[in-house]
């Protein structure tokens, strides 16, 4: 597809770098002329310099052919605008990124009346992952597919798991589970494993499963699934706000620390059943006044980077909370995935990953069948849904006589209300859903699944 994005930040060059891989041509809108010019020579991708919510920069950018633009500069408002232009210049779909909380409650006219396809609130998604965490706080990660009859979590293996040293064949029938192991982390290395793949304390698992099979699968190999009740929250900016409300919403009890006091006094009347506490959240006294050792989820929202990880690290010494911190640079993810901390957030990877979904389905409109994508590993395995037609090549034959590509896994059929995990002899048939699994790039029909 011809893709225009505006706003070469993180979002912006991540964005860039997926969808170019992708096979999509992208032409890239920013004001800095230096920037661009590295991103685009960069990523083989075109570049124009100027003001993206300008007719004429749009026009050189090949608006009037474009399918999408998508909106991502650090202004809502300059977003907002682009896009109406864009729907005016060229009449392609729209995507913008608006962050004001103010707008987050009328999305449904800016999409119904000034004509966007979506609109994204980084800071909302971001909650939205968070508070999907801590509804199964033993998985570092949790997506779903199907409408939600498939998860797919990711775990760590530790020694009380019973799962070490152990033959991925044999867990089926030691644990009674319909479960599938579709990936393992192991330091840098990322596999698809066979069914001989052994697995080894401190791996990092992805399992897909039917959410009650999943919850049995835990249990038995001894990880318990506590219910979060309260969670202590240090920063109370935006994410903290919308994660509050549903975390509520869940019956979960909610304290934040905030050194503001202006902004203490608005989250008391925004959050009238939270707890908001004055204070300084990196005073480690502070944090052990107000429960840090009790608390079942400590989530470290502050502005900065490094407080939010040290904050993780402290919480990791006082208590047995699970932990969840958010980052926004992305340039060091790799190092600091391997810190031992629960679970990371990156507001700029989800933000990132909704869109690319978004385009995953335009794409399926126009050609290809993916239904839901997941990148479950940062760019170097992805889970994607893909719907059955007619003319699939691997229709009715068994998945053991299937000549797959390599690294990939079929890992679940979703057919008629029924979630299968497969076996050689179980096929795929005409309506069918099926997930899979690959460190593969650039799946869009189920066909490309097949070496020839």
């Amino acid at each position: 597809m011809e893709i225009i994005i505006v706003g070469g930040g993180k979002v912006g060059v991540t964005l860039v770098e997926q969808l170019s891989r992708e096979g999509h041509n992208i032409t890239l809108i920013d004001m800095d002329g230096d920037k661009l010019q590295r991103i685009a020579n960069t990523f083989d991708v075109m570049g124009v310099t100027g003001n993206g919510a300008s007719y004429s920069t749009q026009m050189e950018a090949g608006v009037e052919t474009a399918d999408l633009l998508i909106a991502v500069t650090g202004s809502d408002e300059l977003n907002l605008l682009c896009c109406l232009f864009a729907k005016k210049a060229g009449n392609c779909q729209t995507i913008a990124r608006v962050r004001n909380p103010v707008y987050n409650k009328e999305v449904r006219y800016i999409q119904e009346e000034l004509g966007l396809s979506m609109v994204i609130n980084p800071e909302f998604a971001a909650s939205m992952e968070i508070a999907r965490i801590l509804k199964f706080p033993s998985a570092i990660r949790i997506d779903t597919f199907a409408k939600g009859k498939v998860e797919l979590l990711k775990f760590k293996i530790y020694p009380e798991y019973h799962l070490d040293q152990m033959r991925i064949t044999d867990i089926r029938g030691k644990f009674r589970c319909d479960i599938l192991i579709c990936a393992v982390e192991r330091g840098e290395d990322v596999m698809i494993p066979s069914g001989n793949f052994i697995l080894r304390e401190g791996d990092i698992v992805s399992i897909v499963a039917p959410p009650r099979q999943s919850a049995d699968f835990f249990h038995r190999i001894g990880i318990a699934n506590n219910r979060i009740k309260n969670a202590l929250i240090v920063g109370g900016g935006k994410i903290s706000y919308y994660l509050s409300k549903q975390l509520e919403a869940m019956g979960i009890s909610v304290k934040i620390i905030e050194m503001d006091r202006g902004r203490c006094e608005e989250l008391s009347e925004l959050l009238p059943k939270a707890t908001i506490i004055y204070g300084d959240g990196t005073d480690q006294s502070i944090l052990l006044e107000e429960g840090i050792r009790q608390a079942d989820a400590f989530v470290a929202l502050t502005n900065l980077d490094e407080e939010n990880i040290l904050l993780a690290l402290y919480a990791k010494s006082q208590s047995k909370a699970k932990l969840i911190t958010k980052v926004n640079r992305i340039s060091f993810d790799q190092i600091i995935d391997q810190l031992d901390i629960d679970s990371i957030i990156y507001p700029k990877y989800i933000t990132a990953s909704y869109i690319i979904q978004y385009v995953r389905a335009m794409q399926n409109s126009i050609g290809s069948n993916v239904e839901t994508l997941y990148r479950i590993i940062e760019n170097r395995a992805e889970a994607l849904e893909f719907c059955v037609h007619e003319n699939s090549p691997v229709v009715g034959i068994p998945l053991e006589k299937l000549d797959l590509k390599e690294n990939l896994l079929i890992c679940c059929i979703n057919r008629d209300q029924r979630v299968i995990i497969p076996k050689g002899q179980d096929t795929i048939e005409v309506g069918d859903t099926v997930i899979v699994v690959t460190t593969n790039t650039g799946l869009n029909d189920l066909k490309d699944i097949l070496k020839h």
